[in-house]
This record gives C-alpha cells, sequence and structure tokens, in this order.
C-alpha cells in the first residue's frame, strides 16, 4: 500500500509540475497531500521571464504575463520594464492585479528591453530611440518602436523580499531621507532573517535624483557579500509587500526604491540556498593629466559650470581649447565624453565621526567656452580632482569577454545528485540572470552573450538604462594608486552593463526525505 501510495505521489508531482500557475495554486488548496506535493515541486528556486514588442499595451503585458506564469511559480517579486510610449501606471495596475496583493512589484520605463519573445522564445535585445517629427510630433512607426514590455517573475525559498522606498516628503524641507532608508532596510532584514546583512538589493531611482551620494553611503554600510545592482535614472512606480501608512504616496516622493533580498530566519529544512553574484563590464576610458576643479557654479539641478586647472599648477585652462584638441585626438568622432570625479565628502549617517565617502563621480561634457567647462549635473566642489574619459568600443567589447569569462566559472560541475521530490535538478549552478545595459553601448554589442552563451536556456531579463547601478572597488583604481591612495569605489556607472545571475547550491543530500 505505501509504494502505490509513493508510486502515486510521483504520478501527482508529474502532472502538478505541468500546470500553469493559477492551477497550481488552486490545487495546492486541494488537500493536505497535494499541497505536500506542491511543495515538493517548489523546493528549489525558479526565475521566468518573458519579453514582448506587441504595440497594445494590454496585449504585450498579457502576453508577458501569460509567459511567466505558465509553469508553477509562488511569485516572490516581480520586475517589470516597458517602452516608453506605454503608460507606467497602467501596466503597473495590470500586472499587481495578475499577481496579487501581497507580491512586491517594480515597474519602471526603460530605454530598451532584453529577453526572450512570449511567442516565439527567440532571444531580443531592443534599443529604443524617440525622433521627433519637425512639428515635434512622435512618428507612428516610432511610436512602434517604443512599445514592449519584459517581465521577470522570481520565487526564491529561503528568502524573504520586500520593496523599501527611499523617501522624500512633500512638505517641510523636501529632503530625501537617506537615514531613514538605511534603516528601513537595516530593521527589515533583521525582522524577516535576523541579521542586518541582506543577501541582495536591486535598487532603482527617479530620473531627477543624483543617487551618487546614496549610493556611496550604501556601499559603504553594506558589507562585499551584499550584492547591489540597478537603474538609477528612470520613471518607476512600485508596490510593497505591506503596504504600510508609513510609506503612503500622498505624503511623500519616492526618489528610488530597493528590492531587498534577506535569508529566511525561518526556512525550512530541505531548502537550499540562493545565492547572488555580479560583474560588469564598462565600455568607457580614461585619458590625459589629472585636473582640479578650481570654481564651480551650479546651474539649478541641470548642469554645472567649472574652471579647471592641471593638478599642481594654478593656470586656468581654456576649456574650449581643451575640448577642441580632445575632439582632434580621439578616433570616434561619435563617443560620448565624460569627466569622472574623486569627491571625498562627510557622510549623511555619521555626522559626528566626521568621516568621509570616497567615490568617483561620472558627469557627461555638454560643452564649454574660453573659461568654463560645462557638465551635465550638479555635486562637484572647488579642489574635486578628476579626469576625461570617453566611451571606447574596443573597451567594451574586451570588458563584455571579461564579464563571460566570470561568469563561466559558475558553471556547475557534472554531477548525478537530483532531488528526489522536484522535476527540477538539483545541481549547484545559475538559475537565472539580469542585466542592466547602458543605452549609450549602442546596437553593435550584444550585451546578453556573457550570460546567454554561458547559461542558453537560463531565464533572463535585460533593461537598457540611463545610468547603471553596480559595486565597483577598481574604477578609479590604476589612477589613485599612482598617489598611494585608497582606490574610490564607484556605484553609479556609464556606458557599463552590470550582470547579476541567480545561483542555486542546494542543501546536503542527507537533508532530503527518504
Amino acid at each position: 500500500m505505501g509504494g502505490f501510495a509513493a508510486v502515486n505521489d510521483d504520478i501527482l508531482q508529474n502532472i502538478l509540475f505541468r500546470l500553469p500557475t493559477s492551477s497550481f495554486a488552486s490545487a495546492a488548496c486541494v488537500s493536505k497531500s497535494w499541497n505536500k506535493v506542491c511543495d515538493r515541486v517548489l523546493t528549489c528556486p525558479k526565475l521566468a521571464s518573458a519579453l514582448s514588442l506587441n504595440p497594445s499595451l494590454p496585449d504585450a503585458v498579457k502576453e508577458a504575463l501569460d509567459k511567466v506564469l505558465s509553469k508553477p511559480i509562488r511569485p516572490q517579486f516581480a520586475i517589470a520594464s516597458i517602452g516608453l510610449q506605454f503608460s507606467l501606471e497602467a501596466a503597473h495596475q495590470i500586472i499587481t492585479e495578475r499577481l496579487g496583493s501581497k507580491v512586491p512589484v517594480v515597474t519602471n520605463a526603460a530605454c530598451g528591453i532584453i529577453g526572450r519573445d512570449a511567442i516565439t522564445n527567440t532571444m531580443r535585445e531592443v534599443r529604443w530611440h524617440m525622433i521627433p517629427a519637425e512639428d515635434g510630433s512622435v512618428s507612428r512607426e516610432s511610436e512602434e518602436f517604443n512599445r514592449g514590455i519584459v517581465l521577470i517573475v522570481g520565487y526564491l525559498p529561503g528568502l524573504k523580499v520586500d520593496a523599501i522606498p527611499l523617501l522624500r516628503p512633500k512638505m517641510e524641507h523636501r529632503i530625501t531621507m537617506v537615514d531613514r532608508f538605511m534603516m528601513d532596510i537595516r530593521n527589515y532584514t533583521v525582522s524577516v532573517s535576523g541579521s542586518v546583512i541582506p543577501a541582495g538589493v536591486i535598487m532603482f531611482g527617479d530620473q531627477h535624483i543624483d543617487l551618487t551620494p546614496v549610493l556611496a553611503e550604501l556601499d559603504c554600510v553594506m558589507p562585499e557579500e551584499t550584492v547591489i545592482a540597478g537603474e538609477a535614472s528612470s520613471r518607476f512606480v512600485c508596490k510593497t509587500a505591506r503596504n504600510s501608512e508609513e510609506y503612503n504616496p500622498d505624503l511623500y516622493f519616492f526618489d528610488a526604491v530597493a528590492l531587498v533580498f534577506a535569508k529566511d530566519k525561518n526556512k525550512p529544512p530541505g531548502i537550499g540556498e540562493t545565492r547572488f553574484h555580479a560583474t560588469l563590464s564598462t565600455g568607457v576610458m580614461p585619458f590625459g593629466p589629472e585636473l582640479k576643479a578650481i570654481s564651480v557654479t551650479a546651474k539649478g539641478t541641470e548642469c554645472s559650470w567649472l574652471t579647471a586647472s592641471m593638478n599642481g599648477y594654478h593656470q586656468i585652462l581654456d576649456s574650449q581649447r581643451l575640448l577642441d584638441d580632445i575632439s582632434e585626438e580621439m578616433d570616434d568622432e561619435a563617443a560620448d565624453l565624460y569627466i569622472g570625479v574623486i569627491q571625498k565628502r562627510p557622510s549623511s549617517l555619521e555626522h559626528e565621526k566626521m568621516k568621509l565617502r570616497t567615490y568617483l563621480a561620472f558627469y557627461e561634457v555638454l560643452g564649454g567656452d574660453e573659461e568654463y567647462l560645462v557638465v551635465d549635473g550638479v555635486g562637484i566642489k572647488p579642489g574635486d580632482t578628476f579626469l576625461f574619459y570617453h566611451s571606447d568600443s574596443a573597451t567594451a567589447s574586451s570588458s563584455c569577454l571579461n564579464a563571460f569569462e566570470k561568469l563561466k566559472v559558475l558553471k556547475p560541475a557534472a554531477s548525478s545528485s537530483r532531488n528526489p521530490y522536484s522535476n527540477m535538478d538539483s545541481n549547484s549552478g545559475v538559475f537565472g540572470g539580469l542585466l542592466f545595459s547602458s543605452h549609450y553601448r549602442g546596437e553593435t554589442y550584444f550585451d546578453s552573450f556573457p550570460i546567454y552563451s554561458n547559461f542558453p536556456g537560463t531565464p533572463l531579463a535585460g533593461i537598457v538604462c540611463n545610468r547603471e547601478i553596480g559595486r565597483d572597488s577598481t574604477a578609479a583604481s590604476m589612477w589613485q594608486e599612482a598617489k598611494e591612495e585608497s582606490p574610490a569605489r564607484c556605484s553609479l556607472h556609464v556606458c557599463t552593463t552590470v550582470y547579476l545571475v541567480f545561483v542555486y547550491v542546494p542543501p546536503s543530500p542527507n537533508l532530503y526525505i527518504n
């Protein structure tokens, strides 16, 4: 009788594994025994992703949702990136209604999307460009080029996930509440894991907010093992799992949101571990001598006008002549030009200790005249030192290959180990990927290559960004090693792709139930 029951469980498990998410959820409610079998189906983590370029918003979202929910999954979080011509709020509403009120969801507007087509299953990399007509309107053809969605949904047993917003009061001083943001992340992590250290953080920032100092604080507070990645400059909407009055959108602006992944202190036995690994592919190259900002004038929050001299000299440089010389020397006339500024700023969290954060911040060069160099953004101070950087295709190609090699080591060794209660292979290995790619890298790069080629068939979603978030302690290392300084860290990039992969480590075989 016991053997017959075991065979029936195996058959039932095989059937349940093939059900779509909604039917699987209903099956789990039939009886305790069915619920137990459903739990066995989902002992391993799972990511599901899909891309749709359907020009109709409802149809595109439905195609992506139908695909990611076509197999059993208990969604713990979702990230959706949509075309600039789609309504952010409408897409977010459809997704949240379908996934339920307890699933944290972030929906953002992207410059392009990367993933497998929901209908054809082919890999697509789409980078959109808005091309207005002479009268300022957008052509129908251009509109369709900016319509689409990529959606990724995750189930990570052994982890808890929620969305933590970075708040700014709509009244009073309207100052971004960085200290509260850090404390909210810490308190959530402690409440679900008993530890102050999250496993990973995926962030999205508002396009009108400079996240550089916020990320510098986060980078300093979080240990190296906490992976941080994301998109820093877009439009987004989000929903937390708790629907707390503390995050009332009538009282606060959401300057950013962090999906925080923390270990579950109540993780049941027999559940493995999900780990995060990240690597970067940069597309910028430093050049020229080190310069120093002498005077800086901020024009609102949009741009800065600065005078500069060579470090160690007092003569103010002719910025227009400097830019002309740079233009003549650069091989690629279409290359983008930036300055990378070393900024040493007091911590906003540890005022009494007068502790300085040292980080590298990038500013796009807009132009100049005989006296002033004009850059996009504010935050530079007199005395800051900087180098010029330019986008470089050879650097992008080489670093993309380096990223491929770094991810290659995560391929699992051959093993016959298998969880007897799951149709999923229990070997250690990558089960999904997420990438954040700069739209400045152009259309000549197949940015998904490092993940797609190393782990074919693995669910993958990518967002084409304005500014990419990823921890990096080497961005200014060569520059500062010459001065015997500790290297400035960089968490906010330009012309870069950040690769984030999810790795499953199964429990010890002796934890399985016989």
